[in-house]
């Protein structure tokens, strides 16, 4: 990175802008390290997703389906996945902490899941925001891997969209973001074999350009034992025969080795065979990095040794071979580390295989991002657009190819609108690039702007008083209290943070910095801080519990008055921290975080109280009534409650000794049953006893004679 201007400019965009990144590049440019370097160095709470089981696995994220919850259908803009509360509380930390949201091979993603990924952390952040204001690095070549779109999706999501391709997305569309494109090709360093594979990947093949290809078509060509070449083929069945077939024929032993899961790891996801077989003499590529250096994700070999046992390989230029250990892949999922407060990836399962595959033939999909010494391609039925660049800029020499098939134009297929879209994005990135360190500077600013933001917390207000007006309007009161605060909420804060903004804007980057300012920053802190105190604190204990019988007002009320608290306690102990401490950007952003956790923490733990509350609640009206006079039926009808459920409700008071059992189930019942679970025990559950019962006895009465016996 310290040696590449690209590479470097992209870091400061990363970690110094708010600004959202689409870096892109030729085959071997870097984007597959510069990610683990991220991933690796980044002070930005971050995670990666990718578009398919294998990427994500190889990026150590998780899908994007997965992550977001995205149904499989296609998203239709502005419709609604799920309501945020479907989602874990885990899920909700993280999103509304996440600094950074990392998409690898975005090439393969469609303009829909995008805008779904949008909708989802719009619910979780500010929703007046694309992506709820996350910034965005987009990775991936739109020369190379395509979305996958079927017919059918095609015909729904054209009424929505000018392209499939992820630069189609209506968030995307509305947010400035800067496109860097690497251009320093590490694998290739032949300057002819360059211009080549650029003139294909751009779709300006010239006549001499598929002449010197041609050159390399040989069909009759065979390799010799032991050296290196991989057949690259278009479709996945073509791959499998041809590997099959070559395996077959060798007359050595097969030994097949069985994978081992633990956990939670999708088939899809697998990296390799789960059954592998394996003989002397076949020809196996690696599919993994080796920590000490021996192979490397691509490199071929050949088996020397295998039993039951052991695995030897030896790969062409190495004198001795050497002993192959099986490996272990782990999916992950992001949790967060209460103590630390930091997102952390959890292994939710694990599968263990020797590192290999069989290698005479791979796709060209699967071949994506590996580097070969040596290859036989055959594209000639190549069917997306970028598969033919894909699988010849796999090859570090033109010399170190064969094509199995000639290549004309018919197979070079590109997409105009991406040429088209990448041509403007070159112009705009050059733009962005000349501004990059007025951009960095400008973070400091909106940061500080976004310090004195509340419209936020106007939004949850006007929210939770919309919800009082429409179902708890005898509450006069409290209607009234909300009514003023939203007055004096404009008045004491929303026009005084409007001034403050306004006074960011027009002062210079030199006077943002000076101490006066940031004395002044933090007696701002102080004023915003006092005023939510006065407006909120007394506000939200009276409003907690309104009492209503309309379960959709009750919803509504709770979801309404979590988001105004827990963005009430965030926004005050966010100002709190900076009013003691200053303003730096790093300080702000961990402060952030912190106060986001902690809102949200104290958000659960009263909605575990309640629900204890509701319980002790609910058992209380069916002891009332019970004590009422009334019988079991009478009360599970009126409540709208089973049978069983009133006798669960009234078990505790059995316990205290509040109601005797015999006043719920008739005496002989009881010594019947009794008698029975004597006779043939607990063990076999409630079943056995049941058949042995008369049929007026019914489940929950054996139930509640169990339960009473145990006590």
């Amino acid at each position: 990175m310290e040696k590449n201007q690209e590479l470097r400019n992209a870091w400061d965009f990363v970690e110094h802008t708010g600004i959202s990144i689409f870096l892109t590049g030729k085959a071997g440019t870097g984007k597959t390290t510069f990610l683990r370097t991220l991933k690796e160095r980044s002070n930005k709470r971050n995670i990666i997703v990718a578009p398919t089981g294998v990427a994500a696995i190889n990026a150590g994220g998780m899908t994007i389906h997965s992550f977001f919850q995205l149904p499989l259908s296609p998203f239709v803009p502005n419709s609604n996945i799920k309501n945020r509360f479907d989602y874990s509380k885990e899920k909700r930390k993280i999103m509304r902490t996440l600094d950074l949201l990392i998409i690898d091979e975005i090439s393969m993603v469609r303009a829909d899941v995008l805008d779904a990924i949008d909708s989802v952390l719009r619910r979780f952040r500010e929703p007046n925001k694309p992506f709820g204001g996350v910034q965005l690095l987009m990775i991936g070549d739109l020369q190379q891997l395509t979305p996958v779109v079927t017919p059918e999706e095609e015909e729904l999501l054209k009424h929505y969209y000018e392209t499939p391709y992820f630069f189609g997305s209506k968030a995307l569309c509305s947010i400035s973001y800067v496109t860097i494109e690497l251009t320093h090709v590490y694998r290739q360093q032949d300057d002819t074999f360059i211009s080549l594979l650029n003139n294909i990947r751009e779709g300006k093949t010239t006549a001499t350009d598929l002449q010197r290809l041609n050159e390399r078509y040989n069909p009759a060509f065979q390799p010799k034992n032991g050296s290196d070449y991989i057949r690259l083929t278009t479709h996945n069945r073509m791959a499998e025969s041809y590997n099959e077939e070559q395996l077959r024929n060798l007359p050595t032993k097969a030994y097949t080795f069985s994978a081992e899961t633990d956990g939670n790891f999708p088939e899809y996801n697998y990296p390799t065979d789960f059954n592998l077989t394996l003989k002397v003499g076949a020809q196996v590529m690696f599919i993994r990095n080796d920590n000490n250096g021996r192979y490397y994700n691509g490199r071929i070999g050949h088996i020397t040794h295998v039993d039951n046992k052991k695995i030897a390989v030896l790969c062409p230029g190495d004198e001795e071979e050497f002993e192959v250990e099986i490996e272990t892949w782990e999916n992950t999922k992001y949790t967060l580390n209460e103590k630390t407060k930091q997102i952390e990836a959890e292994v939710q399962g694990s599968f263990k295989q020797y590192p290999l595959r069989l290698a005479w033939a791979i796709t060209i999909h699967k071949s994506q991002g590996l580097t070969f010494e040596h290859a036989i391609i055959d594209a000639q039925a190549s069917f997306a657009s970028g598969q033919v660049y894909v699988a010849l800029s796999r090859c570090k020499t033109l010399g170190g190819l064969v094509l199995a098939s000639p290549i004309g134009n018919a197979a070079i297929i590109n997409d105009n609108k991406v040429n088209e879209y990448i041509a403007n994005q070159t112009v705009e990135a050059e733009r962005s690039i000349a501004i990059l360190p007025t951009l960095k500077k400008e973070y400091y600013r909106q940061l500080l702007i976004e310090l004195f933001n509340f419209n936020e917390l106007k939004m949850y207000e006007t929210a939770l008083f919309k919800v009082l007006s429409e179902f708890f309007y005898k509450y006069t009161k409290i209607n009234a209290l909300h009514k003023m605060t939203l007055t004096d909420l404009d008045a004491r804060i929303i026009d005084v943070s409007m001034k403050w903004e306004n006074l960011i804007r027009k002062m210079t980057t030199e006077e943002l910095h000076e101490e006066d300012f940031k004395e002044r920053i933090k007696k701002g802190a102080l004023y915003f801080h006092s005023q939510l105190t006065e407006l909120f604190s007394h506000l939200l204990e009276l409003t907690k519990e309104p009492q209503t019988n309309n379960k959709v007002g009750a919803k509504r009320f709770d979801n309404a008055y979590t988001e105004l608290k827990q963005t009430y306690h965030a926004k005050h102990e966010l100002l709190d921290t900076i009013m003691k401490e200053g303003f730096s950007i790093t300080t702000y952003l961990t402060a952030k975080q912190e106060a986001i956790l902690n809102s949200i923490s104290d958000g659960s733990e009263r909605k575990k109280r309640k629900q204890k509350e509701n319980k002790i609640k609910t058992n209380e009206q069916t002891f009332t009534l019970f004590k009422a006079g009334k019988s079991i039926d009478e009360i599970a009808k009126e409540r709208g409650f089973t049978r069983g459920t009133i006798l669960r409700h009234l078990f505790p008071y059995i316990q205290q000794g509040d109601i005797q059992l015999n006043e719920l189930i008739e005496e002989k019942k009881i010594n019947l049953i009794k008698r029975i679970i004597k006779a043939v025990g607990k063990e076999e559950g409630m079943k056995p006893i049941k058949e042995l019962c008369p049929s007026d006895i019914t489940y929950d009465d054996i139930n509640l004679v169990m339960k009473s016996t145990m006590t």
